[in-house]
């Protein structure tokens, strides 16, 4: 299992086109064969901070999916575009 976060900042004026990302971004992806989670957050508090958690079968799962036309409509071409930060975080499981 392959499971992280990535916390993602943006610009108040893009809030809406970032929404709308996301929410094409978790449907297709959600879809995907080897895809457990894929849940985008905002941050309370904080409505320009987006924290996705992703879990994957393995680690072909996630490869598939970062190779995904979905992927690169949405993330690549979309929300790394409009970014202003960016950090992701690898979780192990305790148990």
């Amino acid at each position: 299992m392959v499971s992280f976060t990535v916390r993602m900042r943006f610009d108040a004026v893009d809030r809406e086109q970032v929404t709308e990302l996301l929410r094409s971004l978790a449907q297709e992806s959600r879809q995907e064969p080897g895809c457990v989670v894929y849940v985008p957050h905002r941050i309370e508090g904080e409505p320009d901070t987006v924290l996705i958690y992703e879990q994957y079968a393995d680690g072909a799962a996630l490869d598939a999916h970062r190779a995904s036309a979905h992927y690169r409509r949405y993330a690549i071409q979309g929300l790394y575009q409009l970014l202003r930060e960016r950090a992701s975080e690898n979780l192990c499981a305790l148990i």
